[in-house]
């Protein structure tokens, strides 16, 4: 029986793979601490990244639309985030650890609900009317309702920084062989992973979740069995726009922000979800902390390593080669249109 050979491309996959294992394994033992130590980082990206690429993935989930708004909603929240922690409820780097973290649920609660509420009515305004026109008049409107969203945020906070990194402590947690964690890292998780175990939960568990999955099958169909269709849509864009502003105060919290940082995170977050299969919920996890400790590994580790210069063209490199040979993603399920 005669096998088939691997082509070119595969083969070229197969190399590209492993001279990075050979890459992570050297760095690893050139320096085991260092290498944990990114780890750690590229962790954090990750969460952050996976709560934005799955705002992408719900939404295309259900209307094949790309929406280039959501990294610039991002920003906002992130931003009337700050406005709320720093400037409404007075917290500052002083304040008693308590009354901290207490500022900050009450603040990623709020920000969730309104920006859950702002994307909802961006669908409503911008998208419902267009489920029946060609796709590419939604994602022209995508693009100029990302344009709307990113002017709003310049016109209100301008064009300065704002940040809340001195919130949470930045001591070590602990430290062994020259490997620390600290307060800020975890808090990143602490946040991430009950926002995802209620989403999961939603999703599978709930009617309304049933509702969303069966409308991301056959929006006809679905209607055709009882389910309101708009309502659910509304639903599923409230789901994501509570994403982004979870994202957005966590960003916060670790990073500088500005009205045009989403442009850029948005854009990761994306090839995030492209990478682990748009549309679906566990490929773009997998694909975001795939990105984060990319870039993590990429920018902190030292040997033989390209440097942050390269970050960009590294993560738009990998979404132009999985939108070439793979379109699918890692999860995704091909389609006839290749999606």
């Amino acid at each position: 029986m005669n096998r088939r050979r691997p082509g070119f491309v595969s083969a070229l996959g197969l190399a590209l793979v492993v001279l990075l294992v050979i890459w992570l394994v050297g760095n690893f033992v050139n320096s085991p601490s260092e290498f944990v130590n990114v780890l750690f980082i590229g962790l954090n990206y990750g969460a952050v990244y996976g709560l934005v690429a799955l705002g992408y993935t719900i939404i295309y989930g259900i209307l094949q639309l790309i929406n280039f708004a959501h990294g610039d909603v991002f920003a906002l929240s992130g931003l009337v985030s700050w406005t709320l922690l720093v400037s409404w409820l007075g917290i500052t780097e002083d304040s008693a650890m308590l009354v901290t973290v207490a500022g900050i649920l009450i603040t990623l609660v709020v920000a969730m609900a309104f920006f859950a509420a702002v994307n909802a009515g961006i669908e409503f305004v911008a998208y419902r009317r267009l489920r029946s026109a060609p796709r590419l008049a939604a994602l022209i409107t995508a693009v100029g309702v990302s344009f709307i969203v990113q002017n709003v945020a310049l016109a209100i906070y301008d064009v300065d920084f704002r940040s809340a990194t001195g919130l949470i402590p930045r001591t070590d947690i602990f430290v062994a062989g020259g490997v620390s964690y600290q307060w800020n890292k975890l808090f990143v998780l602490l946040v991430t992973v009950p926002v995802l175990i209620l989403l999961t939960w939603f999703v599978r568990a709930t009617r309304q979740g049933k509702a969303m999955r069966a409308t991301a099958q056959d929006r006809d169909a679905a209607a055709m069995m009882g389910i309101n269709v708009n309502r659910t849509i509304s639903i599923s864009f409230a789901l994501a726009g509570a994403l982004a502003a979870s994202a957005g105060l966590l960003y916060l919290l670790s990073f500088n922000m500005r009205y045009d940082t989403g442009f850029e995170l948005g854009l990761i977050a994306f090839t995030a979800a492209v990478l682990g299969g748009i549309g679906n919920l566990t490929g773009a996890l997998l694909g975001a902390f795939t990105i984060g400790l990319i870039q993590a590994f990429n920018e902190g580790l030292t040997w033989y390593t390209p440097g942050s210069d390269w970050t960009r063209s590294i993560v738009f490199g990998i979404l132009i080669a999985i939108l070439v040979f793979r379109p699918e993603g890692l999860l995704g399920e091909r389609t006839p249109e290749g999606a």
